[in-house]
Order: C-alpha cells, then sequence, then structure tokens
C-alpha cells in the first residue's frame, strides 16, 4: 500500500530546481519501462525535450513577490506519450504564469507510454497524484487549496481532462474523495479527445463525473487534434453551466506550445486571452499585465 502523507515529503534540489518525486516508493502499474538511460535532447527544431522518464516528478516554479496569487496550476506537455516536449510545453509555460502571480509545477510524468494499451493511464495517475500532492501542501508555498490547476498541452491536454473527469486511478488514496481533481483546466489543442467513429468525446472523459471551469484554445487546421473535440467539449461545459471559454483559430496547426508561428495569430493570441480568463475566475493577480510568452 502506498502512503500519501509519506509519497509527499520526497522534496530534493536538482541543479538549483526544486523537484518532488511523485512515487518515492515506486509508481504504481502500467509502470513506464525504458530500454535507454533518461535523456534531455535538442532537435533540429532547437526545441529541447525529454525522453525515458520512469521516475515522474514535478518541477517547482514559485512565484514570488507582491503581485503572487494564490492559485497553482499542474502543467502537463505534450508528446504523444513517447517523448515528453517539457520546454515550449513546459517549462516556458510554467515561466509565463510565473509572470501572472501564479505558481507553476512542471509535470514530467512517465514515458514512453505510447506502447501501453492505455497510453494516457500512467500519466493521468501522474496528474492525479500531482494534484492532490500540491493540495495538501498548499500551505508550504502560500496557495489556496481550491485554486489548484492543471494545464495540458496536446497530449497532455487529453490527461488533464480525463484526470480530472475520473476517479483516483492510483491505490493507497487515504485523501478526500476528490482531492485529485484539478479547481480548473486550461486546454490547448487536447489531442485526440474526438472520437470520429462516434462523432463524440472519447469514452475515458466521464462528462457525468463534473468537470471544473475550463479554457480551450486551438487552430482550425489543426490535422492532429480535431476541432471537434474541443468544441464538443465546450458545448458540454456550456450545456451544463460551468464557466467555459473555447477560441479556434483558423491557422496555426499543432504543437505550438509557447512558440509564435508565421502568418497565424492563434500561437501569440492565446496566452493573452487565457491571462485575461484566468484574472476574471480569480487565478492570476488582477494586478499583472500581459506580458509576451517566455517574457
Amino acid at each position: 500500500m502506498l502512503i500519501p502523507a509519506l509519497l509527499a515529503m520526497a522534496l530534493v534540489a536538482d541543479d538549483g530546481q526544486a523537484k518532488i518525486d511523485l512515487w518515492p516508493e515506486g509508481s504504481p502499474e502500467p509502470r513506464a519501462v525504458a530500454d535507454m538511460s533518461e535523456r534531455v535532447e535538442k532537435g533540429k527544431d532547437g526545441i529541447t525535450r525529454h525522453y525515458n522518464i520512469t521516475s515522474p516528478r514535478l518541477v517547482v516554479f514559485e512565484s514570488t513577490g507582491a503581485r503572487r496569487s494564490e492559485a497553482a496550476v499542474i502543467v502537463v506537455p505534450g508528446g504523444g506519450f513517447g517523448v515528453l516536449a517539457d520546454e515550449h510545453e513546459g517549462s516556458d509555460a510554467c515561466k509565463w504564469l510565473n509572470s501572472l502571480g501564479i505558481t507553476s509545477f512542471l509535470l514530467q510524468h512517465r514515458c514512453p507510454t505510447n506502447k501501453h494499451p492505455i497510453p494516457n493511464a500512467g500519466p493521468a495517475q501522474d496528474t492525479q497524484r500531482a494534484v492532490q500532492i500540491v493540495r495538501e501542501r498548499a500551505a508550504q508555498w502560500k496557495l489556496s487549496p481550491q485554486k489548484v490547476g492543471v494545464l495540458g498541452f496536446s497530449a497532455g491536454g487529453q490527461v488533464a481532462v480525463v484526470a480530472a473527469t475520473n476517479d483516483a486511478k492510483f491505490p493507497g488514496v487515504t485523501a478526500a474523495a476528490d482531492a485529485h481533481k484539478p479547481s480548473f483546466l486550461v486546454l490547448l489543442y487536447p489531442w485526440m479527445i474526438y472520437d470520429p467513429a462516434k462523432q463524440g468525446l472519447r469514452a475515458d472523459i466521464k462528462l457525468d463525473a463534473g468537470l471544473p471551469p475550463t479554457f480551450i484554445a486551438q487552430c482550425g487546421d489543426d490535422k492532429s487534434s480535431l476541432p471537434q473535440g474541443s468544441t464538443l467539449l465546450a458545448l458540454e461545459l456550456f450545456s451544463r453551466k460551468i464557466p467555459a471559454e473555447l477560441h479556434i483559430y483558423e491557422t496555426g496547426g499543432h504543437g505550438f506550445g509557447m512558440r509564435p508561428r508565421p502568418n497565424a495569430t492563434g500561437p501569440t493570441d492565446w496566452p493573452q486571452r487565457a491571462a485575461d480568463w484566468l484574472r476574471l475566475r480569480g487565478y492570476a493577480s488582477p494586478d499583472t499585465g500581459n506580458p509576451e510568452p517566455g517574457k
């Protein structure tokens, strides 16, 4: 049996960046098994990505100063469950959230899991456990336990909404029943949440389990994350009278993260709209401006 009180105590420093081991006694099944050692590699596009993570953890990006809010956001990068795009869809987003006064936590979840029968199962466990840990230890970072959200990009967006709409997917849960569920979601081009066969949302999104306030943004020409999925999810939120906002931009494709793209407004506009929404909901500090991504 995993004991959450013991798991939550694992806080280590690595290269000056505080990290929290999610599962000091070993992650529950399904575990990620990598043939090679963990590594970070820069691609031809100049973006670094993380490979072969078998010990999932949170990297802490604490917001400091008078303008900090009481909200926290756990950032879940994309990468198709084979790799973790934790720079432009990870640390860059954490720094942007810091500029809004929000303490952020980069989730380096287990990968690869793309060969597993259910690729999102391990990452969803990691996300739920991350929310639970941040909520349990909110006082340490001067946060409100009622303001712990999740921002997910691409596959991380799929993970975020699945984690939010399901019971805890890991054993040994002794905390409050909903302690693993985020207070709000920010979803960027959530990957494969649309099931073309049934022309509806994927089956593991349990709508009746409850959805939190949600911000969604993506591009209409995204062939990896079809806009039908984001639209259907937004319609469900609207019909259930859950606070929500949806932005679908004409062009911009997939996987832009916090980076601009030529001849496309979405990649540079969504952070401004998300910042407005986070302030409206009381998660971002009201006296922060709309900084450019990466500033």
